[in-house]
């Protein structure tokens, strides 16, 4: 939502206020009153401009029956993950998830101005994306597609997740060097077709190879209205070293960070404005990491991906206060002052975790803030706790 409030309203406000005290006595007081007024106006308008129009975006691949426990009033935008390419055209997987995202829309009821997005793709969902938008005909036919899904669905908007233009992604899925100036084309198409009033975002790789070689970044944000950075599983499934997987900052032993992509973009001109920085709702775990440095930046082997609601099942202790329980689970949590990240390590297992958590994702949000990006978006709503969890976080830390 955003609110502006002219300065020409002010002056209006400021007539309007001095007429009827013409004949008072006490110009002094008359003069305080209309600082104090002018005061108000200007403080309202600079926590409109901190607040109200950062955008907070919830990706979705839950179950159609959760999605109402989730206060959708805390959310400007809501992303149904993830429709496919069948021939040149986009497709949603079956009528359950057309149910899905009239669901979605039908949240508008609680929040009005909430915007639903189709997505394309996903991890491993984009296998025929290379091949597809090779040709001006695919192009087409593929944004002809979406005006006439979303005009069916009443959706807001496309969010395209291809993972990755123009350098290797999933595994086996084709890419080519002609990617890059096919995706611009391809997002040029979009907009062409869908118009300005229809959001067109994508979800971009938050690690300098996607950020250097995949995206003609100058070309793309002219027609975008944002970029949903994917700064998180910054250390994969694949690395066979452990260390923070979606880290605010950057340290000497890794570069990858949120700060470190979004400061690589705002060196190259992009408008912060059109910046989403993104928060983990999961936690990446190693085995058979050795017991040194707490199992930070130390070898191991992938083990799995752990909701943030089952962390009390699955992650026993990392989260607790309490010393006996740590004791008990042999789970130990712990705070990198330098990359603003928790991460937890159980020697007796050889288990180390990377997450991001309540006082991270404050972190985040108040980083978003202080250099005025575009908002936070997060992968995913369904691995959040229904009440007191991180989307809460990001609702308080926004409006305190």
């Amino acid at each position: 939502m955003k609110l502006k409030i002219k300065t020409h309203k002010v002056t209006e406000l400021v007539e309007t206020v001095t007429e009827p005290v013409e004949t008072v006595t006490e110009p002094v007081e008359v003069k305080r009153l209309l600082i104090f007024l002018l005061v108000c106006v200007l403080n309202i308008q600079a926590a409109v401009a901190q607040s109200y129009e950062k955008k907070v975006i919830a990706y979705y691949s839950g179950s159609l029956e959760d999605l109402d426990r989730y206060d959708a009033t805390k959310i400007t935008h809501i992303i149904y993950c993830f429709g496919h390419l069948s021939g040149n055209q986009i497709k949603i997987g079956s009528s359950r998830d057309t149910l899905m995202v009239q669901k979605m829309v039908g949240l508008k009821t609680r929040n009005p101005s909430l915007k639903v997005l189709l997505s394309l793709g996903g991890w491993g969902g984009c296998a025929p994306c290379s091949d597809v938008f090779n040709s001006v005909k695919g192009r087409k036919d593929f944004a002809l597609s979406v005006k006439s899904l979303n005009a069916y669905l009443g959706a807001d908007g496309i969010d395209l997740d291809w993972e990755y233009p123009t350098i290797p992604g999933y595994p086996e899925h084709t890419y080519r060097s002609e990617d890059k100036a096919n995706f611009t084309a391809l997002l040029t198409e979009l907009r062409s077709i869908l118009g300005k009033d229809q959001i067109i975002s994508f979800a971009a790789g938050g690690f300098d190879q996607y950020i250097d070689e995949s995206v003609d970044w100058d070309a793309v944000m002219k027609v975008v209205d944002f970029v949903n950075l994917m700064t998180y599983d910054l250390v994969s499934g694949y690395a066979t070293t452990t260390g923070h997987h979606t880290a605010l900052y950057s340290t000497k032993e890794q570069k990858q960070s949120t700060d470190n992509a979004v400061q690589k973009l705002l060196r190259k001109g992009i408008d912060p404005h059109q910046l989403i920085i993104g928060a983990a709702f999961y936690a990446r775990t190693w085995e058979h990491v050795p017991n040194v440095n707490k199992g930070l930046y130390q070898p191991g082997k992938f083990k799995s991906f752990i909701s943030f609601k089952s962390f009390p099942k699955n992650l026993p202790g990392a989260l607790s206060d309490s010393k006996a329980n740590k004791s008990k689970t042999g789970f130990v949590e712990y705070w990198d002052k330098h990359a603003k990240a928790p991460y937890a390590y159980n020697a007796d297992q050889q288990i180390y975790a990377t997450y991001d958590n309540k006082r991270s994702i404050k972190a985040k949000t108040k980083y978003l803030t202080k250099h005025d990006l575009g908002g936070i978006m997060f992968w995913e709503l369904s691995s959040d706790t229904y009440t007191d969890g991180l989307l809460e976080t990001i609702h308080q830390t926004l409006h305190p």
